[in-house]
């Protein structure tokens, strides 16, 4: 006898999400997350994103259905056959970033971002960034309205907005992307490995304040910010086949 496959739902605050859970719940059961051999996310991309963040020390797949807007991240919600969907469900599995961040205090902070790292000016003063990568300086000063290292899998997201490149899941390379770069005038952006190491010092930080963010946890007045990728942290993505993420972001790129 197959054994039934134990799913944990978890739901974002929103009515629709909420009453898809309740429904849910009673028609396959609902087992604590340490239980789950999948957990079924309900919401939107920034629930999904909340979701891959608080289960990542469980090692179990996150299976999404939107019950959001744009839910990139996300299959369609369906409440018939979700075993049947799960059971044969393409895993994909992705690194996000590390960001360190000193403040104007000597704090400093840390976080996981799955899309971006991003920072932005906090006052009414464009930035003023020099970016080294792996220790060397690349550009001694960027005045802008902020820049971005986006991963593969965010590159779609604020990335693609700001007018980066969309890149294919599974590359080995970073995307580094400036928000209404003022000089270097329209400099784009860069691709880099992502073994690199970039860092943002913030020049004059007084008087042009800068704000970090990793997937919309943020911390301000930051001095410096260090961006890498943490190859020890891997999540989990299930889709239905043939809408994965390489899917996904080779049909963004037609639209």
């Amino acid at each position: 006898m197959v054994a039934k496959t134990k799913i944990a739902f978890v739901a974002s605050d929103v009515v629709i999400a909420q009453n898809a859970l309740e429904r849910l719940s009673r028609r396959y059961g609902n087992v604590p997350l340490d239980q789950a051999d999948v957990i079924v996310a309900l919401g939107g991309d920034g629930f999904m994103l909340q979701t891959l963040h608080g289960t990542m020390d469980l090692d179990v797949p996150v299976y999404g259905m939107n019950c959001g807007t744009i839910g990139f991240l996300m299959n369609e919600f369906h409440e018939d056959d979700l075993m049947d969907r799960v059971s044969v469900a393409e895993e994909e599995k992705i690194n996000p970033l590390r960001m360190t961040a000193e403040c104007s205090d000597g704090i400093r902070h840390k976080a996981l971002a799955i899309n971006e790292v991003s920072l932005l000016r906090a006052g009414p003063q464009a930035a003023k960034l020099r970016i080294s990568i792996d220790g060397k300086v690349r550009m001694e000063e960027l005045v802008c309205d902020g820049a971005l290292v986006c991963t593969p899998a965010g590159s779609t997201a604020y990335n693609y907005s700001a007018h980066g490149p969309i890149l294919p899941i599974g590359s080995d390379v970073l995307a580094l992307t400036a928000m209404a770069a003022f000089r270097p005038r329209r400099w784009r952006g860069a691709l880099l490995s992502n073994k690199a190491k970039v860092r943002f010092e913030v020049v004059d930080p007084v008087k042009r304040p800068v704000m970090a963010d990793a997937d919309s946890r943020s911390v301000r007045d930051v001095v410096w910010v260090e961006i890498v990728s943490d190859e020890s942290v891997v999540h989990r993505i299930l889709f239905d086949p043939g809408h994965g993420l390489e899917e996904r972001l080779t049909r963004e790129q037609f639209t």
